[in-house]
Parts: structure tokens; sequence; C-alpha cells
């Protein structure tokens, strides 16, 4: 395989081939797959896949949301099923190739702010505070409503 996005044009070329049935989900999954396996083997990630890394910040700021779903929920939402799906990945994709990648968002998005000590000195980084943590009281106070559920026998 030459590169990660030939790959990519071959699976728009014959998506049965590669997923079987072409459904967004079957995409995201073959290619998570082939990454961790190039992971596992210890194969340098290329410029392209590290690229790449960048589509689900890209998705976000296309649509609009703030949502942490994954890239092909997010595109499975916008469309009518799974197969126009994919083919709107695609035409995403080509977009998001020919697009300038904006990396600002690095690190902010993956920033746990509970586990913040101090608001950082950085001015590319917005400051995050510390948000309270529950105490026992709360807890305490909280009431767990559970459905009634009819056992089904098999």
């Amino acid at each position: 395989m030459s590169n990660f996005y030939q790959l990519i044009s071959k699976i728009k070329r014959r998506p049965s081939m590669y997923l079987g049935k072409p459904a967004i989900s079957n995409l995201r999954s073959f290619l998570s797959g082939y990454i961790l396996a190039r992971r596992e083997l210890d194969i340098p990630q290329t410029q392209e896949e590290k690229e790449f890394s960048e589509f689900q910040f890209w998705i976000k700021s296309k649509f609009k949301i703030s949502s942490d779903q994954s890239w092909d929920k997010t595109i499975l939402f916008f469309s009518e099923d799974e197969q126009s799906a994919i083919a709107h990945f695609f035409n995403l994709f080509d977009e998001f190739v020919g697009s300038e990648i904006d990396k600002s968002h690095r690190g902010l998005e993956r920033v746990q702010p509970d586990l913040l000590s101090e608001p950082t000195t950085d001015p590319d980084i917005p400051s995050i505070e510390k948000k309270p943590r529950l105490s026992l009281k709360d807890l305490s106070d909280m009431r767990v409503v559970v459905p009634d559920v009819e056992k089904k026998t098999v």
C-alpha cells in the first residue's frame, strides 16, 4: 500500500471489496483496524495518517456541533442511511483534503478540567477552572429510579 489517502481512494472505487456491505460504520471499523494494525507492527505513522487524525475535529467544525460523537456517527446523522452516509463521507473527505486543517484545537478538546491543578500560563490555551466534585452527602441525596421491566423467559 503506497499511502493512506490512496487506500481511501481504492475503497471509494470498490467499497464492497474492502468493507463487505458499503456502510459508513464498516468504513470507520476498517480504517481504525488499518491504523491499529500499523501501530501494533511499529510502522511509523505517515503524514496522511496524522492529517486524518484531524478529520474528527474538522467534521465537528464543518457541522458546527460540539458533540463528541465519532465522525462516522456525525455523518450518519446528517445522511439518510449507512449507504448514503458513505457517499457523503467521500465528498466530505475530498473537501477535507483540499482544506487548510485548523490545528488550533490541539490538546484543548482532550483536556480533562478535573485533572488540572492550576490555570495554565500558556497564552494559547484558555484557562480552565476545576469543577467541584460531588460529596458523599450529594450522592446520598440522589434518588435512582429504575423502570419496571418484565422478565422474559427463553
